[in-house]
C-alpha cells in the first residue's frame, strides 16, 4: 500500500503587526540580502537574476540555510509575486529546479492596520523533494511535519519580530 503524502500542502503562517506602514516593512521583506540578520535559519541570501531595484515575478536569489542539527544547505528561489506594499512571494526549488513543482512556497500578506501593519508570513511544502520529505518518508510522517511547522513558526516569529526593531532604528 502506497503512503499517504502527508508534506504536499503543509502549511504554517505567523501573523503580527508592527508599527511600521506597508510600504516600509515590504521594502525590508524584498531586500533578501538583509535575512542573515534577522533569521536564526536563512543566515545569508543574496539576488542572482534581477532586472531592476524592485523585485517582480521570476527574479532570481540564492540562499544558504543552516539547520538545528547542523546541516547547512543552498537553495535556489525564484519570486512569484511582487506587489509593493501588499505581497511578496517566492518558491523554493528543489534540485530539479522546476518551479512548477517547487520544494517549499514563502509569502508575505502586508495590510494596514491602525498606524502599522498586519504583516502575515506563510509558509507552504510543495510537492518537491525537501529534507522534511525524506524525514517524513523515513519516519512518523505526521510527528516530522508537526515538529518542522512548529520549529518554522517560531523562526518566523523571530524573523518578523527583528525585523521591526531593524526598522525602528
Amino acid at each position: 500500500m502506497a503512503r499517504q503524502d502527508v508534506v504536499t500542502g503543509a502549511t504554517t503562517a505567523v501573523t503580527v503587526t508592527v508599527g511600521l506602514p506597508p510600504e516600509r516593512f515590504w521594502d525590508l521583506a524584498v531586500d533578501v540580502t538583509r535575512i542573515g540578520e534577522w533569521s536564526p535559519e536563512c543566515v545569508r541570501a543574496g539576488w542572482t537574476s534581477r532586472a531592476g531595484a524592485v523585485p517582480r515575478a521570476g527574479d532570481r536569489f540564492q540562499a544558504r540555510n543552516r539547520y538545528p542539527d547542523g546541516f547547512v544547505a543552498t537553495v535556489e528561489c525564484v519570486v512569484t509575486e511582487a506587489v509593493r506594499p501588499a505581497v511578496f512571494a517566492w518558491v523554493v526549488l528543489d534540485d530539479a529546479k522546476d518551479p512548477a513543482r517547487p520544494g517549499s512556497l514563502w509569502r508575505y500578506d502586508l495590510r494596514a492596520a491602525g498606524g502599522g501593519t498586519l504583516v502575515t508570513q506563510t509558509f507552504t511544502h510543495g510537492p518537491g523533494l525537501t529534507g522534511l520529505r525524506e524525514g517524513a518518508e523515513n519516519g512518523p510522517g505526521p510527528e516530522v511535519v508537526a515538529g518542522r511547522l512548529a520549529q518554522l513558526r517560531r523562526n518566523m516569529t523571530v524573523t518578523l519580530r527583528a525585523m521591526a526593531r531593524a526598522a525602528a532604528r
